[in-house]
């Protein structure tokens, strides 16, 4: 027991000035063992009796190894490894390292030996081993202090070379801004342009042949371009007065024109109180003729104030009189015609047909100009004997368009001025005397003839001034030239706004049709960065295709698809799912909007009417399209819709639950960041893309 309570103690070393520390081990009856020297001591002395080596106290043979401390001054001595540091060979000390891990490993094994003999002879030389471990763990303690002074002194290493490369960075971006700087300078200055620039100068050829010696000064202007620009622009000035001179006298001139137009006003003043009293005396004349114009005129302003019914009975009853009455005599004589030469019927109603639908040999033609130099060219013609004006139209671009497949109608003639006025079709007459006319010579309609002779809209009558009975009296009656003067402003803008939509619809369907979604930048906030849904296919499909598609009912019992209207179909695909989307494009398009009836092919066929989700996409763009329009006038419409639907077709499939029956990973991961997949009882999905935040919510 003595002697397992020795083991457990621990020696105690004591150190005394000028004096061999004495160190003490307790046994079981308390004896004390003095123990050798100190190995922090003994390490001091060795490295100041000289640069020699060390021997290590109680190591027979003396182990010979390198010096591992220095003799630095007394007040420096806790900094005397960071100069051994750069003296030292790290390698040689990693050496030292294994070397004394080992010597400490082999004492170690040897005291446990030792003490497992149980000799009471073996404590001296325990002791011995004992303190040739201290003097081992002093080495490793100091290879420890190197270790961390060298790591340290990396790391400062390393820190001076970050602020090195981060200075030269800072100094790279300063270069780099100043060089842009300097780019935009030298834009600026090349981009620079003079106010002369903007003046219309006149040829080279007319300034030499015009301009006097004095100002054009050949023999210097024609070597030096800036005295050449200098001459003309005071030849311009010297243009410009005279024109001011001419100005005035025309001026002179308009003032005295005026007058002369005062007084031949006073005199058709009082020029219509002699005709009103001519009218009144002429009345005998026009019963005694035949020739009731006065009583026409008044019967009409009456007319006005019948109620519906009986307008409508006046008004056909009147077409039909002056179709009929002016024929009455030729109706007799065609009848004994028909008796004599029967075999000739048909050809007689096709000459009938051509007389009746003769135009007047001379046109008018009227070419509007928009500002992108794209020309609308309108010829009107005047049926004589309908009594009607048609028109037909053509587009000249500035630029050669690219050919697209499904953009076929959008400038074709029978479809560019359709509906420029909601219901204006442009395919029955506006005149009712006319049918019957074509009852008389078997003319079903007149949209058979409408290619050839031209379309007669409502809104040509009212540009030439005419003005038919409708079937609904009208509260107003306006003169020809009033009538045609307000309708001239609003119809020319109509026909300008309807060219420039259908040009960007035709430069929009050439992209479309190669699977690519054009989207301008100011759009760009309205859908996130990354879509993956990609449309592969655009193109025209007629009406009755549209009309047998079963997910379309809903669109064609509301009245929104007629046969004027444009029909198209897209096919938007990611991965398995096909979405088609059957497109109603309106002719007042961008104003109305189009149409979307969406069917998505995907584990079964879905459609508003048996999925509220695909109800909910097809809201999104049909009834949220305000948000889609983009700058305005809003031709960017149709393909922000379209950019919406790869886009909610995104969230839909994404936010579907994983079929756990099916193995391997979901086939669409969800890649947008919703706040709700679902809500409500209708389970619908967040389709509103929040900008900036970048997140979907539900509306």
């Amino acid at each position: 027991m003595a002697s397992e309570a020795g083991k457990k103690r621990k020696p105690k070393v004591i150190r005394t000035d000028g004096a061999t520390p004495e160190g003490k081990r307790g046994k079981a009856d308390g004896e004390q063992v003095t123990a050798g020297p100190s190995p922090g001591w003994a390490l001091l002395k060795a490295s100041r009796r000289g640069p020699g080596p060390a021997e290590a106290p109680g190591v027979p043979g003396g182990d010979s190894r390198p010096p591992l401390l220095s003799s630095p001054p007394q007040d420096a001595r806790y900094y005397s490894e960071e100069c051994e540091v750069d003296l030292r060979d790290p390698i040689k000390d990693y050496e030292l390292y294994k070397e004394t891990c080992q010597e400490l490993q082999r004492l170690m094994a040897e005291i446990q030996e030792l003490k497992s003999r149980g000799i009471k002879d073996n404590a001296s030389e325990i002791d011995e081993r004992r303190v040739q471990s201290c003097v081992h763990f002093m080495t490793l303690k100091k290879l420890n202090r190197l270790a961390h002074i060298r790591l340290k002194k990396g790391r400062d290493q390393t820190h001076e070379a970050k602020q090195k490369v981060d200075a030269y960075h800072l100094q790279l971006q300063n270069l780099l801004y100043e060089v842009m700087h300097l780019q935009k300078e030298i834009t600026k200055c090349l981009e620079f342009k003079s106010k002369h620039e903007e003046i219309e100068l006149v040829s080279l050829e007319e300034f030499y042949s015009e301009a006097p010696t004095e100002i054009s000064r050949p023999d210097i202007t024609l070597t030096e371009p800036h005295q050449q620009t200098l001459a003309r622009l005071d030849w311009e000035l010297e243009q410009r007065k005279r024109l001011a001179e001419r100005y005035k006298e025309c001026l002179t001139i308009k003032e005295k024109i005026l007058k002369e137009i005062e007084v031949k006003k006073e005199y058709l003043s009082s020029l219509q109180p002699r005709l009103n009293s001519i009218m009144q005396a002429s009345l005998p004349v026009q019963e005694y003729l035949f020739m009731p114009f006065d009583q026409a005129h008044k019967q009409y302003e009456t007319a006005r104030h019948l109620p519906p019914p009986l307008y409508v009975l006046f008004v056909q009853a009147s077409a039909y009189g002056q179709a009929c009455d002016d024929e009455s005599d030729s109706d007799v004589e065609e009848e004994q015609t028909t008796k004599r030469r029967r075999p000739t019927l048909g050809v007689q109603l096709d000459d009938k047909r051509k007389e009746m639908l003769k135009r007047h040999p001379l046109c008018v033609t009227i070419d509007l100009k928009c500002k992108d130099d794209n020309v609308l060219h309108l010829t009107f013609y005047y049926l004589m004997n309908l009594n009607v004006m048609t028109v037909k139209a053509k587009v000249t671009t500035a630029v050669e368009m690219t050919t697209a497949i499904s953009a076929g109608d959008l400038l074709s003639p029978d479809s560019l001025l359709s509906c420029l006025y909601p219901g204006d079709h442009g395919k029955k007459t506006p005149n009712p005397a006319n049918q019957f006319q074509f009852d008389k010579v078997g003319i079903v309609t007149l949209s058979d003839y409408v290619t050839e002779l031209g379309h007669p809209y409502v809104w040509v009558q009212k540009l030439g001034g005419l003005h038919f009975p409708k079937d609904q009296p009208q509260h107003t009656v306006t003169a020809d030239n009033s009538l045609s003067a307000s309708h001239m402003e609003l119809t020319v803008k109509l026909l300008r706004t309807r060219l420039q939509s259908r040009l960007a619809l035709h430069k929009q369907f050439a992209s479309l049709e190669h699977g690519v979604v054009p989207v301008s930048s100011e759009c760009q906030h309205l859908f996130p960065t990354k879509i993956v849904s990609r449309l592969v296919k655009w193109s025209a499909i007629p009406f009755e295709d549209y009309a047998e598609l079963p997910y379309t009912k809903d669109v064609l019992e509301a009245g929104l698809a007629e046969d004027t209207h444009l029909y198209y179909m897209a096919l938007i695909e990611r991965g398995t799912a096909k979405l088609q989307a059957a497109v109603v494009l309106n002719p007042g398009y961008s104003a109305l909007p189009p149409i979307f009836s969406l069917c998505l092919n995907w584990k079964g066929e879905r459609t508003g009417n048996n999925d509220d989700n695909i109800r909910a996409m097809e809201s999104e763009v049909n009834v949220c399209y305000k948000e889609l329009w983009g700058p305005k006038p809003g031709y960017q419409l149709l393909t922000n819709q379209l950019q919406r639907l790869c886009m909610v077709l995104d969230v839909y499939l994404e936010t579907e639950p994983h079929d756990t029956s099916v193995e391997g990973p979901k086939e669409f991961p969800q890649e947008k960041m919703c706040l709700r997949l679902v809500r409500g009882p209708m389970r619908l999905k967040p389709f509103k893309f929040n900008y900036p935040q970048g997140f979907f919510s539900h509306r």
